[in-house]
């Protein structure tokens, strides 16, 4: 029996949608629309007292006075460069929870109606905060081609994430690379829209967990980012126009949206883009017609930073673009000013009240969900560090991808007693981790991890050569003696998306300049895709001497670098443990098990270069090769696999897999389907599952693998292709499947 002493939207028995309707009764148009404001940087908040206690500031007192409450608040924990917060005087793992409550109990107290804030916070790779638990870049993840994985590790960022005090998880999984000249592709899981979408259900489940109850305490609600067609913009340019038709944009840029919806994601994020003309966050047809019609997402739409007031361009002054935002279908604002002029747009006929009425529904019931009118507070305990700490390098290790390994230079054989460890990224963390990284107080470089799991007696030696950036070549002769004295070299180059005080921001966080080491992340884009002189210098230099040379590249976007050293391996910002998991697979101790989510090119002017472009006949340049230097899906291993010819048998596909060779290791079977009769014209190959498995040393297994058909809607034929890569697939025997007549 419901209690009639209390305010219906305050019974926690009363069905979720019952309360909302409540509260939204007893709400003023003023109330309304602070509930779909998010204005403040949260880092504007509070500041530390010279006792180490935290206060709240005249900035937190004048945003709520505004609307009577606070609907959302962005970045309470963020630390960066940008924010200025670091160990010095932001929140920490313990100190999180009462800073938390602090702001809560204001935002509560300053609410007529009670009413909790939401608290955003950016998960671009584990949770942005101070003693977060810092995870590898996306490209990473997709290199793993493992969900599984990356599921166990988006669990754990939820859990520190809640237990701190946030609540709702910004992550980066919509975007597909398929320009690496654009420095935020380190935040995408590769080129290929399926899997991405895998690992974009792997990163709801984690994180959101079973959500028919609402959310449990240590589960987060994602808003995936970005909707859509981000990845796309011309010249690899950020926040450009993209050139995208209508089948370009389902095809490779809606799979892992549409996947992570039916996953149950909580909320997208509309890109800055604009899809034939028209900017995301005013897109009705792209964010009404397509995401809530026709996929039936009830779930929130949050604009991305600024991108509500940017819509002032096409419409005149920013009343109208919040106007134009909140009719196409954005719910929640992000520090714009088009959205507290929503009452102005009502009186002016600009929007209807119903059509407020509507976003706040999905604010509020996001809240009531996550169950913060009973618990606005967190009471959780954080994940164990160690468990996070696991987690990174183990996606890290499963991340690695040996490239080429010529005359067997890995791995590192026993008998090599002298290695020269050289290069810029070689004895540092601080360059392993991809952008929007907050202050770390510990990692593992390449050389600490050689120095802890070396056999005892290996003469170790270092010198760094160069810096990632400029033309000083003063350090290039020691690194030259160091390789000449050893029986191995280990070359660590790559780039950086590190930022320092002295990088000058956009209002939207974005890099406005390229300081110090930095080479890729968020307004970092690159004409081109060359390390730069002083590196090449240093791998020319090194190589001439002779000694085997394994070269590592720790990078956020495939560069391009010349052939020269005997094994050449890649480890996307694999996190401040990297160098552990990197020095593992150096030393065999772990088998190089990634496989490339990219291609990468030979030059920048092959640009663009995935493996899933259109079947037509075109010939290759006059004066170059047309075709990537490795492919996607490639990734040698230090044992041999033999694939067998693939079967059907109903809805699977079977394969018989042997490792041929003398190490146990996981082959990554990848089945690709070519479509023959179908009404439009159809890509060269498209990927369509893939399976990891495990193998001893001559051992067999066969894998059967889900085929699914619906994702081959109106294809009358395709051939089915099995193989370890995209290339390989192309010369792989192919079997003919009939899906209708």
């Amino acid at each position: 029996m419901t209690d009639t002493t209390i305010p219906l939207y305050r019974d926690p028995t009363a069905p979720a949608d019952t309360r909302v309707r409540d509260l939204l009764a007893r709400m003023t148009l003023r109330e309304k629309v602070g509930q779909l404001n998010q204005r403040m940087y949260g880092w504007d908040a509070y500041r530390r007292t010279p006792s180490g206690s935290f206060e709240l500031t005249e900035a937190l007192y004048a945003e709520t006075a505004r609307f009577a409450g606070l609907g959302a608040l962005y970045g309470l924990f963020r630390a960066d460069a940008w924010s200025g917060v670091d160990h010095s005087n932001g929140p920490g793992a313990q100190d999180s929870p009462a800073l938390a409550e602090l702001v809560q109990r204001h935002v509560i107290d300053s609410s007529r109606l009670g009413i909790p804030a939401l608290f955003v916070e950016e998960v671009p790779h584990g949770h942005m905060a101070l003693d977060g638990t810092v995870l590898p870049v996306n490209l990473a993840v997709g290199a793993t081609w493992d969900p599984d994985l990356y599921e166990r590790a988006a669990a754990h960022a939820a859990g520190e994430l809640r237990a701190r005090g946030a609540h709702l998880a910004l992550v980066s999984a919509l975007d597909i690379a398929r320009d690496p000249r654009w420095g935020r592709t380190e935040e995408c899981f590769g080129e290929d829209p399926h899997l991405a979408a895998r690992l974009t259900e792997a990163l709801v489940k984690g994180m959101q967990g079973d959500t028919s109850a609402g959310f449990a305490p240590d589960k987060a609600p994602v808003v995936l980012k970005h909707f859509a067609g981000q990845g796309a913009t011309v010249g690899g340019r950020n926040s450009a126009e993209s050139e995208l038709g209508l089948r370009e944009l389902h095809d490779i840029h809606l799979p892992a949206a549409r996947a992570g919806v039916r996953a149950g994601a909580a909320a997208v994020m509309s890109a800055y883009n604009e899809v034939d003309g028209l900017p995301c966050s005013g897109n009705r047809a792209l964010l009404h017609q397509l995401l809530c019609e026709d996929w039936g997402f009830e779930g929130l739409v949050m604009a991305d930073g600024l991108a509500v007031d940017r819509l002032a361009r096409i419409t005149g002054d920013t009343v109208s673009a919040g106007a134009l935002a909140l009719n196409a279908g954005v719910d929640l604002s992000l520090w714009d000013e088009g959205f507290t002029h929503l009452e102005e747009a009502v009186e002016r006929g600009l929007v209807n009240e119903a059509t407020v009425d509507a976003a706040v529904t999905r604010v509020l019931r996001l809240k009531f969900r996550l169950g913060l009118f009973e618990r606005p507070y967190s009471t959780g305990e954080l994940p164990p560090v160690a468990q996070g700490r696991e987690l990174s390098t183990a996606l890290a290790r499963g991340a690695v991808t040996l490239l080429h390994n010529n005359g067997g230079v890995l791995p590192i054989p026993p008998t090599v007693s002298r290695i020269a460890v050289i290069g810029p990224q070689s004895a540092t963390y601080a360059h392993q981790s991809g952008d929007y990284t907050a202050p770390q107080r510990s990692g593992v470089s390449v050389l600490d991890g050689l120095r802890r799991l070396a056999p005892p007696g290996t003469d170790i030696r270092h010198a760094p050569g160069c810096a990632l950036t400029g033309d000083d070549l003063s350090g290039v002769p020691e690194a030259v003696t160091a390789a000449a004295a050893s029986d191995l070299a280990v070359l660590v180059l790559g780039g950086s998306s590190a930022r320092s005080p002295d990088t000058e921001f956009d209002a939207n966080g974005a890099a406005r300049n390229a300081v110090s080491e930095m080479t890729c992340g968020e307004g970092v884009d690159l004409a081109g895709l060359s390390l730069g002189r002083a590196q090449h210098a240093l791998l020319a230099a090194v190589t001439a001497t002779g000694t085997p040379t394994a070269v590592v590249l720790i990078q956020g976007r495939p560069h391009v670098v010349p052939e020269r050293a005997g094994a050449l391996l890649t480890a996307w910002y694999p996190g401040p443990w990297g160098g552990e998991a990197i020095a593992g697979v150096l030393l065999g101790r772990a088998e190089p098990t990634g496989r490339l989510p990219v291609s990468v090119p030979r030059s920048v002017a092959q640009l663009p270069v995935y493996y899933n472009h259109k079947d037509i006949e075109y010939d290759g340049y006059v004066d170059a090769d047309a075709e990537p230097l490795y492919s996607f899906g490639h990734g040698l291993s230090y044992t041999s696999f033999e694939y067998g010819p693939p079967r059907r048998a109903g809805n699977v596909i079977e394969v018989d897999v042997t490792n041929t060779g003398k190490r146990q290791g996981r082959s990554v079977v990848q089945v690709y389907v070519r479509r023959l009769l179908t009404p439009v014209w159809p890509r060269t190959l498209e990927l369509h599952a893939f399976q990891g498995v495990e193998l001893a040393p001559g051992e067999r297994r066969r894998v059967e693998i889900p085929f699914d058909t619906d994702q081959l809607e109106q294809a009358g034929a395709v051939e089915i292709r099995v193989a370890r890569s995209a290339r390989d697939a192309l010369a792989a025997e192919p079997l003919v499947v009939r899906l209708r007549a």
